[in-house]
């Protein structure tokens, strides 16, 4: 019976058998192969050599330094608690007020009115034009003072007003003495007090050379123009 089986396997391998069993090996092979190489590129993609297992170094997140807001910033040297002035305790009497007491910068009458809503006569110019001052009469040579008190802002030689003086008072205000001789007795950054001398009356506007003699006084408020006659005594 034995000897009958044994047959048989050598019949079977001695045909079809072999080739059957050589196929499965190379199948065998063939899925090993693939295994391998499927391994190799998944390795590969991770830029890793086969076998070899590489641990990343944990690496502790950087820290966002943050300002120390229990030190307070360092003082200016010479500067004093007391010299510092919150923000907010600025009181009335820190601003600038405007003058109280007004004077006449020359005595006299006066020859030409301030006018800028509507046009007058220039017998100078010969056409009919604005006026943003007060003319007033007074004889060449005759003292000029400050309206009020103030800081010399300017000292100029206009083209067409002659020698000028310009004067801040604060608040806004500013008062201007055109037609003045040649050297006024003020320079610029002066402090002035109301009735101090600033210049003498001259002939030097040449716009106005035709009137009578006189001073041209201006005043402007926050840079607009106003009447001097609003501010001057009556």
């Amino acid at each position: 019976m034995q000897n009958e089986k044994s047959g048989r396997l050598d019949k079977f391998f001695a045909g079809k058998g072999f080739y059957i069993v050589l196929a499965l090996c190379v199948i065998v092979i063939g899925i090993s192969a693939y295994s391998l190489a499927v391994k190799a590129g998944q390795n590969a993609s991770d830029g890793l050599n086969p076998g070899m297992s590489v641990s990343q170094p944990s690496v502790p997140p950087q820290q966002s330094a943050q300002p120390d807001m229990s030190t307070q910033p360092p003082q200016p040297v010479g500067v004093q608690d007391e010299d510092v002035i919150a923000a907010g305790t600025w009181t009335q009497d820190d601003v600038w007020q405007e003058p109280e007491t007004w004077k006449w910068p020359v005595s006299g009458e006066i020859e030409r009115k301030y006018t800028v809503d509507a046009l007058a006569y220039d017998v100078t110019m010969a056409d009919w034009r604005t006026h943003d001052g007060v003319d007033i009469l007074a004889q060449q040579g005759e003292v000029v003072i400050a309206a009020a008190d103030g800081t010399v802002e300017s000292v100029k030689q206009d083209d067409l007003y002659g020698t000028t003086v310009v004067i801040d008072h604060g608040a806004g205000i500013k008062t201007t003495y055109s037609n003045l001789a040649e050297t006024p007795t003020v320079a610029q950054g002066d402090k002035v007090k109301c009735g101090d001398v600033i210049g003498s009356v001259g002939k030097t506007a040449l716009c106005e050379i035709g009137q009578g003699s006189h001073m041209h006084f201006a005043m402007s408020k926050d840079g607009a123009s106003v009447d001097p006659m609003n501010y001057l005594p009556e």
